[in-house]
C-alpha cells in the first residue's frame, strides 16, 4: 500500500529486461468521459478481485487491464489519511475514503487518470519500481508536451519546476494493483485550494496548460486537443514503459455489474 506521498530510496528508474513478446493489456480508454468515482472505484475492485481468483484456482491468469477516464470533481482520502488536510468542514465536493496509500486528493475535469489493473508477477515484483514506473510515463508524457519533468528526491509523483503535475497513489493486493496515477492537464486548479494536496503544505499544483501559457507553447491548442494529445501519449509511453501490448477494446454500456458495487459505494463513502 503505497502513499501519494511517500519517502523513497532512489529516484532511479529501471527499465525491464527485454523480452521476445510484449505482454497484452486491454485498455479501456474512456477518456472523454467524466466516469463517478464511486463507478470507476467499485469496476477496478471488481477486475482485482478477478485477477485474484484465477491467483487461487490456478487457472490462466486474467488479462491485465488499464483504464483511462475522467472523473467529476471529487475529494479523496488514502487509508491512513486523517480530514486534518481538508481546508474547509464542508467541502462543495464529495469525498471518499478509499485503500490506496496517501494523504487526500482531488479529481476532477481536465485530468486523466489512469488506472492500471496488473499482475506484477508478470513485470517485476517490485513495488518501488512500479511506482517509478508510472512516473516515467508520466514524465515521459509531459516531456513530449514540451515540459520539463522530473521527480523529486523523497517525494512520490511528477514535478514541473517546484509544482506538482502528476500524483500517483496506488494499492496492491497479491502483486496485483488498482488505483494509479492522475496527471492534470486542463484541471480547473483552485479546486485543490479546498485541500492540502497529497499533504505537501508548501508545495503548489500545477498542469500541463497553465505551464504551457507560461512558456507560450502550443499557443491556440484547444484544451479538447490537449487533452486528446495527451491520453495518446500517455498510452504510447505506457506501453514502451511496461513493455505491453496495448489492446483497446469496447466498453460496455454498463460498466460492471455485480452485487458488491453498492457496498463498494458505501465503503468508499465512510470517511469516518
Amino acid at each position: 500500500m503505497i502513499a501519494c506521498l511517500a519517502a523513497i530510496s532512489s529516484i532511479a528508474w529501471e527499465p525491464l529486461a527485454p523480452r521476445s513478446t510484449l505482454r497484452d493489456v486491454r485498455v479501456h480508454n474512456l477518456w472523454r468521459q467524466r466516469i463517478p468515482y464511486a463507478d470507476a472505484l467499485a469496476w477496478q475492485r471488481q477486475l482485482r478481485s478477478a485477477h485474484i481468483e484465477t491467483l487461487r484456482s490456478g487457472e490462466l491468469p486474467a488479462e491485465d487491464t488499464l483504464l483511462v477516464m475522467q472523473h467529476p470533481p471529487v475529494l479523496t482520502l488514502g487509508t491512513s489519511s486523517t480530514l486534518d488536510n481538508l481546508r474547509s468542514d464542508s467541502p462543495p465536493f464529495e469525498l471518499f475514503r478509499t485503500e490506496r496509500g496517501g494523504e487526500v486528493t482531488y479529481h476532477g475535469p481536465g485530468q486523466l487518470l489512469l488506472y492500471p489493473v496488473l499482475d506484477l508477477r508478470a513485470y517485476r515484483q517490485d513495488v518501488d519500481w512500479y511506482l517509478r514506473s508510472l512516473e516515467e510515463v508520466a514524465m515521459r508524457t509531459v516531456g513530449s508536451l514540451g515540459l520539463p519533468a522530473h521527480r523529486e528526491q523523497g517525494l512520490t509523483g511528477v514535478w514541473v519546476e517546484d509544482a506538482k503535475v502528476c500524483a500517483i497513489g496506488v494499492k496492491l493486493s497479491r502483486w496485483v494493483t488498482m488505483h494509479g496515477l492522475a496527471l492534470n492537464v486542463h484541471v480547473d486548479l483552485d479546486h485543490f485550494g479546498h485541500i492540502v494536496p497529497c499533504g505537501i503544505p508548501d508545495r503548489p499544483v500545477t498542469s500541463i496548460r497553465k505551464e504551457h501559457a507560461a512558456r507560450t507553447l502550443l499557443v491556440g491548442t484547444s484544451e479538447a486537443d490537449l487533452l486528446e494529445r495527451t491520453q495518446a501519449l500517455l498510452l504510447r509511453h505506457f506501453g514502451d514503459v511496461f513493455s505491453a501490448n496495448l489492446r483497446e477494446v469496447d466498453t460496455p454500456p454498463t460498466l460492471f455489474v455485480t452485487e458488491d458495487a453498492p457496498k463498494a459505494m458505501a465503503q468508499a463513502r465512510d470517511i469516518t
